[in-house]
């Protein structure tokens, strides 16, 4: 950063247009500086530190991807050993913003998401979609595929546990965007990565007040 002040990072800076998802929704229209900076492991299997952390809460999976994985329910059932009607909160959560027009919580049992792997280390659906050579996106969330970033209102941004500075994994490796921005480019293409590339540049560098639109959510 230059001698002048740094973005705080929860200032949000404006996209050259607004960008859809492959889905339809959602749509990012500015960005969180702080992804930009703020670092994480990016590597979840590769560390011997986490102990799968993240996938002590479940997780919101749209209903895109909910109907999908109950496509596969009776492969993801005999792998996880949890019938599926034990997987997800009853009652989907209206969301637009989310592929599908909302969301179902998969559950939390005995600490940890149903999805996880007791045995091993990781999610169950994402190695039973490496094991049917499916891609792991046709299945799992776009809010878990891209965690620890998230969206809201237009905005992409690092999720609130790293803000709240309590993701296990915070301040090693590469940026959250660096990190993730394959991630960003499956969901919102290539010209949606020029333009966030253009903008992590300038933040780099130092950005014009006329590029600071307002705080993130």
């Amino acid at each position: 950063m230059p001698e002048s002040l740094p973005l705080h990072p929860a200032t949000v800076l404006d996209l050259p247009r607004p960008f859809a998802s492959r889905y339809g929704v959602p749509t990012i229209r500015g960005v969180e500086a702080g992804i930009f900076t703020r670092r994480f492991f990016t590597h979840c299997l590769d560390c011997a530190f986490c102990h799968d952390w993240c996938c002590q809460f479940g997780v919101d999976v749209d209903l895109v991807h909910h109907q999908r994985i109950l496509e596969h329910a009776a492969g993801i059932e005999a792998r996880t050993g949890i019938p599926r009607d034990q997987w997800f909160d009853p009652d989907p959560d209206p969301d637009p913003e989310m592929p599908g027009g909302g969301s179902r919580r998969a559950r939390v049992a005995d600490g940890a998401c149903v999805f996880l792997d007791r045995r091993g280390r990781g999610c169950h659906i994402h190695a039973y979609a490496a094991a049917r050579g499916i891609d792991y996106h046709d299945l799992k969330s776009i809010i878990d595929c891209l965690y620890p970033l998230t969206f809201a209102e237009g905005v992409l941004y690092a999720a609130e546990e790293v803000d709240d500075g309590d993701l296990v994994c915070l301040d090693q490796g590469p940026t959250l965007y660096r990190g993730l921005r394959e991630e960003v480019r499956y969901y919102f293409g290539d010209e949606c990565v020029a333009a966030l590339d253009a903008v992590e540049a300038a933040v780099l560098t130092g950005v014009p007040a006329s590029a600071t639109r307002s705080a993130a959510p």
